[in-house]
Formats: C-alpha cells, structure tokens, sequence
C-alpha cells in the first residue's frame, strides 16, 4: 500500500483546488499533500473521466475526494482513480450542501454508519492505495462525541485507518454551505479526545487553521494539519512548510520566481486551448500583504479574461509589485 504523509494538507474545495491551482500550489510546496475538488460517483462513471481526473504528475502527493453512498459505484470509481495515478482516494462525508444531500452523500450520510462502512470496505477491497474519510463532527441534533466516536469505531473496522475531521458540526436545515463554513463553533476538543480514543489510527483535523503556528500546535494533539481557505486565498503561508514539517533542505524561491516556474505550464496550458483567467485565478492571492498586492489582483482581474490573453499579463501584473 503507498504510505501517504499528512501532516499537512490542503483541503479539497469545490470550484477552488482545480489541477491548475494543485499545480501552482505545489510550486510553494514540494511535499504539502493536495486534494482534488469533490467529483460525485455520478459524474465520473457517467461524464467525462479524462477531464475529471486530469493531473500533472507535478501534483504528487495528490489525493482524489469522492462523493456518493453506493459502495459498488465508489468502488468503481476508486478504481478509476487508482488506474490514473491517484496516491489517496477519499470518501467525502462533510459536505453540507441541499445537492449533495439530496443526492444522499456528504455531510447526511453521518448518520448511518453501517452503509458508510460498506463503502469504505467495498472501496478498500478495491485498490491498493489508501482509502480515507472526511467528515465533520456531528450534523444537526446528532453532533454528541458519542455518535461521532461510533462512526469512527465502525469505520475503522471496515479498515479505513485514517480520519480528516472538519472540527464544526453541520447545520443540514437553515444554514448555507458558506454559513456551514463559519458559523458553527469549532470544537478542537472533539478531535483531539478521537485521537485520544483512537491512538492507532490516524486523525488529521480541519477547520479555521490559518498559520503555520497554529498547525504545529495542533500536531501536539493529532497527526495532520489540513488548511483551507486560507491556503488558498494566501497560499504563501505553505512556502515554510517544507522546512518546518518535512526538513527539507529543497531550495525556497520567492513569489517572483515560482512565477517565473509557473511560466511554461501556463504557455502548455494556452497552447491546449485554455484560457488564461482560469489559471489566474488562483494566484490572486500569491502577494497578499506584499506592496502593490492590490494592484496586482486588480491588473489580472481587469486583463486574464479578455481574448487572447498570454503569459505577459502575468509578468506585466507582477511589475506592479513593489
């Protein structure tokens, strides 16, 4: 079975963690493990896998999240995913969105542990790469420590051996996805007594980490650190992360020259018939707090969309950093 590292990772997130933003991230981070957005069992089986599943072999380590409760589907895909390289595949029991339940996986599917274990196992029996779950720690009135070690108790028999606890629980009625992301209380404890619970299992937590600081804390009490929204709007915080999680003595390049490495993906990528703004996109936020970071945001804002766009609005934006 591959051996996976997740001490820290970036979480998936839909729209967001795109192979085109996995690709610039991992320009930051040689080791930082990413995440794909979800992809429904839905979808793959029945859309276009080759555009789906599309990665660059740059993005190792890169871990794939399914969403969906039938364990003969998740097994197929988890298959798939396997077949195209994939080092992880993940099972998505955290997303709370109405599609999603309605759907009948995601956040919803907390609540039956006996089917989440056969989808794991079927999974498992499957591939040989890692089979892992995201959850978050409770849905709506059943958030007690008690259903959530269950869950975790079940699942891990079904032999999944690693955890990413998302540490708020979901409101599935009267909360939006985006309010599902702030408004519930974190609840660190939570994970912290799974690991307690748990010592031969791998617990990885999530939910409102926005330092480097503040991962190394975490791993006194777990062993993974997964970042968000943050990675993502100021991806500059994973430039220590080699360093300080993995001590590797790889070269650090600065903002200007992983751009300057960025440079021929993005000619490839034009050349292949993309459009500029769907790469830039994701490096709006690659000089946040930097002078002239606004400026840069809005130059690309204002220039990657319109046609014909090349790799010189890139270079022409970071001309206006400071």
């Amino acid at each position: 079975m591959t051996v996976v590292n997740r001490t820290l990772s970036v979480a998936p997130m839909l729209d967001w963690t795109d192979r085109f933003d996995r690709y610039f991230l991992r320009l930051i981070s040689q080791h930082v493990l990413l995440y794909t957005e979800m992809i429904t069992t839905g979808a793959l089986l029945h859309g276009d896998q080759d555009y789906l599943l599309a990665f660059d072999p740059a993005e190792h380590p890169v871990a794939v999240q399914l969403g969906g409760s039938d364990p003969i589907a998740l097994a197929k895909c988890a298959k798939l995913c396997e077949a195209r390289g994939y080092d992880e595949v993940n099972l998505n029991l955290g997303c709370p969105s109405d599609r999603v339940q309605s759907g009948r996986f995601g956040a919803c599917l907390m609540i039956e542990p006996p089917l989440v274990s056969d989808c794991i196992q079927a999974m498992i029996e499957a591939v040989e790469i890692p089979v892992t779950l995201k959850s978050r720690i409770g849905i709506d009135e059943h958030d007690s420590y008690e259903i959530l070690s269950q869950l975790v108790e079940q699942v891990s028999a079904a032999g999944c051996k690693a955890f990413i606890v998302h540490a708020r629980k979901a409101w599935l009625k009267g909360l939006s996805p985006k309010e599902n992301r702030d408004v519930p209380p974190l609840q660190y404890d939570r994970v912290h007594r799974l690991k307690e619970d748990f010592p031969e299992l791998q617990i990885v937590i999530n939910g409102g980490i926005k330092t480097l600081d503040q991962a190394e804390e975490q791993l006194q009490h777990v062993d993974g650190v997964m970042i968000g929204r943050e990675a993502y709007h100021n991806p500059w915080i994973l430039a220590e992360a080699d360093r300080r999680f993995y001590q590797s003595e790889a070269t650090m390049f600065s903002r200007h020259q992983v751009l300057e490495r960025l440079m021929p993906f993005v000619e490839h990528e034009l050349g292949q018939g993309v459009r500029l703004h769907q790469i830039t996109r994701h490096i709006l936020g690659l000089f946040q707090g930097q002078p002239g970071a606004r400026a840069w945001r809005r130059y690309l804002s204002e220039n990657a969309h319109l046609k014909g766009a090349g790799p010189e609005v890139i270079q022409q934006a970071a001309a206006l950093i400071s």
